[in-house]
């Protein structure tokens, strides 16, 4: 037991003093020379970049969280945005039940606690659209509490050092195990992030470069020669398909045929073009089937192309048609929007990709 104490000890040290070096630059982040001269990471931040992160890289997120620090610099300020307001600056960055739980979750921690984050895991699982890894790094990156945060980075990291051969994701379990004896007490957030630092930059899942890994000498896995093959996973199921129809009809004056999507549900709350029902198919190659009635009357134009697009569970394709309707055009779904309001910058990508594919222009007619 003395032996494992002393090795833990030593990789925790060794890690958090390539972290001191090494650390990335993010805005949302305070990094540790900062830390230890006393400057505290903005919860609002941490939590803001760690819904956004959740299935979304560095890279895409680092924009958007610009975005809305600017646009809402406190929580108080998200708390009472509109939420169409915000639903469109998260436009394009996909999962949008995270937009909808971060409007929720703003609203709670400003109504029931004066717009101050719980410091504890426990207390922040109660907030709407935080789990346990979220909370988990809140409460470590955050407010320095000795939190296990398992990340894919983690899981990978953590896989590579013990060896761990079962596959995920049935090795979680083991894996955050590994980590909880590893997280120190002290620099709890530093270590977090240098684990997960570790994993985006030196051990990364193809091609590791063990050689400048300051944990190398403690590695099972590169040891043993197998570093490049973990973590092991279990076979991906394939992907089902679902088709549909997607409608595009503009008016004379610029206006925009457009639907508010239902709440609940794949793409809740967000604005987009009026769809038909998305049905399964057991050939994902055949043609979509003929379109039922479309949204109004018009003379619409089968263009013969198709928006595709992926989700997290499925594949989808839609047959693009486009209508240009009368002034006085009455839809039975969805309604017209003045052009003045219209930015396909606001709509999720699958409906900006049927935009694009149809390259309409939509200033009004001279």
């Amino acid at each position: 037991m003395r032996d494992e104490i002393e090795i833990t000890d030593d990789l925790s040290r060794d890690l958090l003093a390539w972290y001191d070096d090494h650390a990335r630059e993010m805005p949302w982040r305070v990094g540790p020379a900062a830390r230890k001269s006393g400057q505290r990471p903005n919860p609002y931040h941490v939590w803001l970049s760690e819904v956004m992160l959740q299935q979304t890289t560095v890279a895409a997120v680092r924009d958007y969280f610009t975005k809305f620090i600017s646009l809402w610099p406190r929580i108080e300020d998200l708390a009472a945005a509109q939420d169409a307001d915000v639903m469109a600056a998260w436009a394009g960055l996909g999962y949008y039940a995270r937009a909808r739980n971060l409007l929720k979750c703003a609203r709670v921690v400003t109504d029931q606690h004066a717009g101050i984050f719980p410091t504890t895991e426990e207390a922040l699982l109660t907030l709407p659209g935080i789990g346990p890894y979220t909370a988990a790094a809140i409460a470590a990156i955050a407010f320095d509490r000795r939190a296990v945060v398992m990340d894919g980075n983690v899981e990978r990291v953590m896989a590579r050092l013990f060896a761990v051969e079962t596959p995920l994701p049935r090795a979680k379990p083991e894996l955050k195990a590994h980590a909880a004896a590893l997280t120190p007490a002290q620099r709890a957030g530093d270590y977090a992030q240098a684990v997960m630092d570790l994993g985006a930059t030196i051990c990364t899942p193809r091609s590791p470069a063990c050689g400048i890994c300051p944990v190398m000498t403690q590695c099972a896995a590169r040891k043993a020669g197998i570093a490049a093959e973990l973590p092991r996973k279990e076979p991906k199921q394939p992907k089902p398909t679902r088709v549909g129809h997607i409608y595009l009809a503009f008016r004379p004056d610029g206006a925009v045929l457009v639907e508010q999507r239902p709440e609940t549900g794949l793409l809740g709350g967000m604005l987009g073009f009026v769809t038909s029902p998305w049905a399964g198919v057991d050939d994902p190659a055949a043609p979509i089937v003929a379109a039922l009635a479309p949204p109004l009357e018009g003379e619409w134009q089968d263009t013969g192309q198709e928006v595709r697009h992926t989700f997290t569970h499925f594949h989808l394709r839609l047959r693009v048609h486009l209508c240009h309707a009368s002034e006085n055009a009455s839809p039975q779904q969805g309604y017209f929007l003045p052009r003045a309001k219209f930015r396909v910058a606001d709509m999720p990508t699958v409906m900006r990709k049927a935009f694009d594919l149809c390259r309409i222009d939509t200033r009004p007619s001279p």
